[in-house]
């Protein structure tokens, strides 16, 4: 697979250069899907970039999810007509955009899309996440159809939670684009 098809979606706020996300794309040659607003995310602006960035792929991508990003793979699965154009996606540690504190801040992502995803998911989620709660990171993945995976207590799986470059998450990612 050309290291071009994994697109790395960012949550909210994008992902610094510590980020698992960003160590990956600079070292794999992964590509990150730009949004126009990355402090005020609307959910169709976001859905419909996705979208374009599919439609210029020559094959099958696969979907690298961090927070919103997760959420934002599910709303684009359930408004699209080409859902064939991705293998597979990993979400890592989804925010919760229903929880109180965050709809003022992410207003156009409620409801969340619980519909099963057309392709094959992997949800890692951690025990003591400040954005998503265990139960509620394994709800996402009953419903999306994902296998979950316990990272145990790392924080939202992010810079913070220091992970480096993250080779088992990489790992997992493997497993995926083998599928």
């Amino acid at each position: 697979m050309k290291p071009h098809h994994i697109l790395i979606l960012p949550g909210w706020q994008n992902s610094g250069p510590g980020h698992w996300q960003s160590r990956w794309e600079a070292s794999h040659g992964y590509r990150r899907v730009e949004q126009h607003d990355w402090m005020h995310p609307k959910r169709g602006d976001w859905i419909a970039r996705l979208e374009e960035v599919l439609l210029g792929c020559d094959e099958p991508a696969v979907l690298v999810a961090h927070s919103l990003g997760c959420l934002h793979t599910a709303a684009w699965a359930s408004h699209s007509k080409n859902t064939d154009r991705v293998k597979a996606a990993l979400l890592v540690a989804p925010g919760d955009a229903e929880r109180e504190e965050m709809r003022p801040v992410l207003p156009s992502w409620s409801p969340i899309a619980m519909q099963r995803l057309p392709f094959p998911s992997v949800l890692v989620g951690s025990r003591n996440d400040p954005y998503c709660s265990f139960e509620r990171a394994q709800a996402f993945a009953l419903a999306w159809g994902s296998r979950f995976v316990d990272l145990g207590e790392a924080g939202h799986i992010n810079a913070e939670s220091g992970l480096g470059d993250w080779p088992a998450g990489h790992a997992v990612l493997a497993e995926l684009m083998n599928l």
